[in-house]
């Protein structure tokens, strides 16, 4: 995946490239490098300056560091947080969201409804209670939520009146309904009752609707997902771990007897920026602005020693090439030992947020294999 990654910079030219065949060779890069994000065309930025939910971005920023580097890979569950805001910008405790952005092939693994708990409406007398019941419910037809068969209990907790702050609501299986029919998605109720279930009016708890309150206090649906691409890698494009790319060698302007020196060095790991910026997706992708790839580049002499950190097969093939034991057998080729992920944080077509998390994208260290 990494080589895939270096194809927006390995763009193999002719000695004196037209213009065409330059920003040819550049949008073909383009499609490669967004086949590694899992995408065919890149996301439009949103139509104006829009806040991503501060949920989002402290995910983003336990996950991985400030270069989109993971932190730690079991952090996540899965590999794909999508959040999504409330559509029905109502006042009432009603919320509708819009899955159209899930892909068929991501698995629901966990679904979150997140409210805000605002502070509890000042009530007289002595039967002030300390707390109330909140109950979520599924809508299965919205014109008959006064009855059972109208929706469907998803969760129910005891919540304090003396606090306010973010609640968080398992609904997992009715996102997975959703998800198999769309059809199906009529929104979610939420109510609030006394401790034992008895009516409370007016209901001292209120949560943030979508109107009238910060956009950081929005109703908010998270969903965590895998897409199934986890641990799996694309082909190294034919550039033996990237070892020795023409199209590299000559945007960075560097001549065939450079190179050469180059090859003389032993095998080592090299920094390589991916800058989103000059890319040009810098208005839908959130964090990070780029990152460090890496690559790795150096001969691989025999002997072998162990800071070049061979393979057993790369000792014993390093000593057929060093003694011409069998003809056509090369040297060992330096390459990533040790690939780490990413993760980045962005807006989608639907302008939701999401985070994703992406393995093999920066070489963490190189060897001779």
């Amino acid at each position: 995946m990494l080589g895939t990654v270096l194809l927006l910079l390995a763009l193999a030219q002719p000695a004196c490239p037209s213009p065409a065949s330059v920003a040819s060779r550049r949008a073909e890069a383009l499609k490669k490098l967004l086949e590694v994000f899992g995408m065919e065309d890149p996301p439009a930025p949103p139509a104006h300056f829009k806040q991503p939910p501060q949920y989002m971005v402290d995910l983003f920023n336990t996950v991985a560091n400030a270069d989109g580097v993971t932190k730690n890979p079991d952090i996540l569950e899965g590999n794909t947080v999508r959040s999504f805001l409330d559509k029905t910008q109502s006042k009432e405790m009603q919320f509708l969201f819009v899955l159209s952005s899930v892909a068929k092939n991501e698995k629901i693994l966990t679904a979150e409804l997140h409210l805000f708990r605002l502070w509890p409406r000042v009530t007289d007398g002595p039967k002030r209670h300390h707390f109330c019941q909140v109950n979520v419910y599924q809508v299965l037809e919205k014109d008959k939520l006064d009855t059972s068969g109208g929706k469907k209990l998803l969760a129910a907790r005891l919540v304090s009146l003396q606090t306010s702050g973010w609640e968080v609501f398992a609904i997992t299986p009715a996102v997975r309904d959703w998800t198999e029919d769309e059809s199906s998605n009529q929104g979610l109720l939420v109510t609030v009752q006394g401790p034992g279930g008895s009516p409370l009016d007016p209901p001292p708890l209120q949560f943030a609707s979508g109107q009238g309150h910060h956009e950081s206090k929005k109703p908010m649906l998270v969903l965590f997902t895998d897409d199934g691409r986890r641990g799996t890698s694309l082909p190294m494009a034919g550039f033996p771990g990237g070892s020795h790319m023409p199209g590299i060698d000559l945007l960075l302007g560097r001549s065939r007897s450079t190179r050469s020196l180059d090859r003389l060095q032993p095998c080592q790991r090299h920094p390589l920026s991916v800058d989103f910026e000059e890319i040009g997706w810098s208005g839908w992708i959130i964090s990070p602005r780029g990152y460090n790839a890496f690559h790795c580049k150096g001969s691989c002499p025999f002997p072998l020693g162990k800071n070049m950190r061979p393979t057993n097969h790369a000792t014993v093939q390093s000593i057929i090439n060093a003694l011409k034991l069998s003809e056509g057998v090369s040297s060992p080729c330096c390459v990533p030992d040790k690939l780490y992920s990413i993760n980045l944080l962005y807006f989608d077509d639907d302008e939701n947020v999401v985070l994703k998390q992406y393995d093999d994208m920066v070489a963490g260290s190189c060897g001779c294999h």
